[in-house]
């Protein structure tokens, strides 16, 4: 199947997510199941505060 005419590339809704599985796999694939725990845990904190925070902020602007 020949494009004619385009360059575009079509790419699916999960590509992104894909690749940065993937890349996290990588990155952290090596390490000891301590420093795996610790920086989820970090980046799991830093989620949930800025979830509360953004709703906080939301919630004060609606009253």
């Amino acid at each position: 199947m020949d494009q004619t005419g385009t360059d575009q590339i079509l790419a699916s809704k999960w590509d992104i997510p894909f690749a940065l599985f993937t890349m996290a796999r990588v990155l952290f694939g090596g390490l000891p199941l301590w420093a795996k725990v610790t920086i989820i845990g970090i980046m799991g904190s830093i989620g949930v505060w800025t979830a509360i925070t953004w709703r906080r902020e939301r919630r004060g602007r609606v009253t």
